[in-house]
């Protein structure tokens, strides 16, 4: 016998929850059926706004291993001894379909990892790919505009793409990536992840280093063909959530080895290539990965909702140690990514217990809706003060960081070369790879117009002749 008792939020008891209360047997409803108003109004509630991007997702719980010293370049405590485990919650997703699209799109995937570290929550919110389609924040939001649906129609088309990237060179290099055999990962265990930005590192000396994040899956790489891709979305639109969450059950735990690239301060001075601009790499040769840890998922969420779509990551979540680089798009979603929470979830969206730091909060923030952990009781919200409040830590002091030059709106196309790392890329591929790669991106042009497809050929064979080459082939 089930001994639990229905109530209402308010846990009032409910007599009745199949019937509504009306004037007579076929009379009109009474709005005093207050059980009826509140369903209802709940009901009307209980989606938030679905992210701009990134909307369709699956995450799961886990804990994050150090195996190499790494002291001597960041004081974080996450990296403070071999050995130490830090929980984590690793969120992942396709970027510009809505919440109800198919999980085997042609698109990034994002990779979002939440590190719950002693010293407060650290996000690295990333991608499945180390570069990006834009270096400048300024032109994000057109460009997801031109991926997004046609305002008059309502469904997507190549022209709005193809029409924003032929004046749009800085993206061949993500492009090269998204339309290759890898375009399309075979769920989410058999991927990669990338921090993608460059971020910071500091040690106790005061010394900064610039740092890249790389999770390497251990699990290999798989992907999808485009027909497989289509198939699948046609039988399981939720088949890389799926997987994730059935291998977790099956206790294949998934695993990453993390690694990362590590260049001193200055010599971001003197490379060839700008270090801060996200649609470039690091040579490998020149900085070469080093292993610092496994990540491990071990736990699925008990709640989608509570724990997957109220997950909130932002890359201003640096613990003391880790810090932010002149990275334009890093700086810009700095911003733009916990007001984008504020927005969806609610200004106390950190205190929501998937986005909650371990280690205890002492701040001033006050109030606002939904404040549901006691609103820090009868504790003032001022500071300087004289009743003993927090306060900060200047030992805790980033170093300072130099800057130079005059502020002014920069073109980050001048001088700067958006062919040769795409190029680099296309080369290291078979001759198998480059027909099904030229293919593939010849058949999101099919429906453009000609004059737009060369346009874009050119930049292609600005990459490489043959790539642009193959193209065209493709089209005639």
């Amino acid at each position: 016998m089930n001994d639990k008792k229905l109530t209402t939020a308010g846990g009032h008891p409910v007599a009745e929850n199949q019937h509504t209360l009306t004037a007579g047997d076929k009379g009109p409803v009474l709005i005093q059926d207050f059980h009826l108003m509140e369903k209802l109004a709940h009901f009307n509630r209980e989606k938030i706004p679905e992210r701009i991007v990134h909307a369709k997702g699956s995450g799961a719980y886990g804990t994050f291993t150090v195996t190499q010293d790494i002291s001597k370049y960041t004081r974080a405590n996450v990296f403070s001894k071999v050995g130490k485990k830090t929980d984590v919650f690793l969120r992942f997703s396709t970027v510009a379909g809505e919440k109800g699209s198919a999980d085997t799109e042609r698109d990034p995937r994002g990779f979002a990892v939440k590190f719950y570290t002693d010293e407060g929550v650290w996000d690295v919110v990333g991608n499945n790919t180390p570069v990006f389609f834009e270096r400048d924040p300024l032109k994000f939001p057109d460009f997801i505009h031109s991926q997004k649906r046609d305002p008059q129609t309502g469904y997507k088309n190549s022209f709005r793409m193809w029409d924003y990237w032929q004046s749009a060179p800085q993206a061949l290099h993500q492009m090269t990536i998204l339309f290759s055999d890898r375009g399309i990962p075979d769920g989410y265990r058999f991927m990669h992840g990338f921090g993608s930005h460059t971020f910071g590192f500091w040690n106790k000396d005061g010394e900064r280093f610039w740092v890249k994040f790389h999770f390497k899956s251990a699990q290999g790489i798989k992907c999808l063909t485009g027909e497989d891709a289509a198939r699948i979305a046609g039988e399981d639109p939720d088949y890389a959530g799926r997987d994730l969450f059935e291998a977790i059950e099956r206790k294949e735990f998934p695993k990453w080895n993390v690694k990362i690239q590590i260049m001193p301060e200055k010599d971001a001075e003197t490379r060839s290539y700008n270090p801060f601009d996200l649609t470039k790499v690091w040579p490998h040769k020149e900085y070469p990965l080093m292993d610092v840890g496994v990540m491990e998922l071990n736990r699925n969420p008990e709640n989608y909702f509570a724990e997957v779509e109220q997950a909130a990551f932002s890359p201003s979540n640096l613990p003391p140690g880790i810090c932010a680089s002149p990275d334009k798009m890093l700086q810009a979603r700095m911003f733009a990514y916990p007001d984008a929470q504020r927005y969806r979830i609610g200004t106390n969206y950190q205190a929501l217990p998937v986005n909650r730091s371990k280690n205890e909060v002492n701040n001033y923030q006050r109030d606002g809706a939904l404040r549901f952990d006691g609103n820090s009781g009868p504790k003032d919200n001022y500071q300087p003060n004289g009743f003993d409040g927090p306060v900060p830590d200047a030992s805790l002091k980033e170093p300072p960081l130099k800057i130079s030059g005059d502020a002014d709106r920069y073109n980050s196309h001048q001088g700067n070369d958006d062919y040769s790392q795409a190029g680099a890329l296309y080369n290291l591929m078979s001759e198998e790879q480059k027909d099904r790669l030229a293919a593939t991106i010849a058949g999101t042009m099919g429906s453009i117009p000609r004059e737009l497809a060369m346009k874009n050929i050119e930049h292609f064979k600005k990459c490489d002749k043959d790539y642009g080459n193959r193209i065209e082939k493709n089209l005639m």
